[in-house]
């Protein structure tokens, strides 16, 4: 299998180290981490790479983009004659930590939760990751009135509070530094600790994985934990933890 990846410059240490020990030939391509910041902006750039993929000499048996929903920037796009495979994940975070599971466990109660990596701090920009609040962080952007409209009054009032919860004062107050052991960083790891100390919150050390980078580029896409999208279909969003996104004609 010859597969096209397409990842953020933030795991570049960990898709290397995954690529350089798989059985397949893979060609490599980054998108900038600045991209991330508009989303519109990255999907454009990523369809266009992957239309370019689509009409390669080399003839790719699959694409794989080494990211996920991440607000909404892969919606909307399609891969017209070869598959298309992303993991079912909101963004980075999970893809840090080895699993969609792992970031439920650590992060499903307070999704918006500062966090970075030796990845994501050695890429410029920001150190630290923070998604603002849970609506941002899933990809949602409608308004109260929108969701009204399209779930009732009682529905939305109940997904407004769940998607915007009142923050209070020592509630969820960490930053998560994630340590993968194929990417060592002792002073990233202190430079993120002094941010949470200066910034008066608790410095949390959780143990990352590339099992989930590693299989993207091994091929084993399990329904489960990747989309495979069919050629010709499009990347749709399904707004909850589990399945995440969906492929639709």
């Amino acid at each position: 299998m010859l597969l096209k990846l397409i990842a953020c410059e933030v795991f570049t240490r960990e898709i290397c180290t995954c690529v350089a020990r798989t059985p397949h030939p893979v060609d490599l391509e980054f998108t900038p981490k600045d991209a991330h910041n508009d989303a519109d902006v990255l999907r454009r750039l990523l369809q266009e790479r992957i239309n370019v993929a689509g009409t390669s000499e080399r003839h790719y048996d699959a694409i794989a983009l080494c990211l996920g929903l991440c607000g909404n920037s892969t919606v909307g796009l399609v891969s017209p004659s070869i598959p298309l495979v992303i993991p079912r994940v909101h963004d980075c975070c999970a893809l840090f930590l080895g699993s969609q599971e792992m970031w439920k466990q650590h992060f499903g109660d307070a999704p918006s939760t500062p966090f970075s990596s030796v990845g994501y701090m050695e890429h410029g920009g920001e150190l630290i990751r923070d998604d603002g609040n849970m609506s941002q962080h899933l990809g949602i952007s409608q308004s109260y009135e929108e969701f009204v409209e399209q779930y009732g009054e009682e529905n939305a009032a109940y997904l407004w509070e769940t998607l915007n919860p009142k923050h209070t004062p020592g509630e969820d107050d960490r930053v998560v530094f994630i340590d993968i052991p194929e990417s060592p960083g002792q002073e990233q790891l202190a430079a993120c600790r002094k941010r949470a100390e200066e910034q008066g919150k608790t410095f949390v050390k959780l143990d990352g994985s590339v099992a989930l980078i590693r299989d993207l580029v091994d091929g084993n896409w399990d329904e489960s934990r990747f989309l495979v999208v069919p050629p010709g279909h499009t990347v749709a969003a399904v707004y909850d933890y589990d399945t995440v996104i969906k492929a639709v004609e």
